[in-house]
């Protein structure tokens, strides 16, 4: 297991590359994996953190060492390859 990470400035990696079924305000029918959520704002960060209508496997997804890396590509990589692995 790994350890806990802060979310680096700038990164969003778990905002684009993983897919998100369930409704997100502005994407009703969810996020196709390696596409931005509509929710991030040009700093990318994510315009609903913190409020109700952000969805639950958004909030429910914490910054880790393995997942995060040294850098956004890492994160990027690593997502895209979960996304692959866990695709039905």
């Amino acid at each position: 297991m790994s350890e806990p990470h802060a979310c680096r400035e700038g990164c969003a990696a778990c905002c684009i590359a993983p897919s998100i079924s369930s409704p997100i305000p502005g994407m009703p029918d969810g996020k196709p994996a390696g596409v931005p959520c509509v929710q991030l704002d040009a700093e990318l960060r994510c315009r609903i953190f913190g409020q109700p209508e952000r969805p639950a496997c958004c909030s429910g997804l914490q910054p880790s060492t393995d997942m995060c890396g040294d850098r956004r590509e890492h994160a990027l990589v690593w997502l895209a390859r979960l996304e692959r692995d866990t695709a039905p």
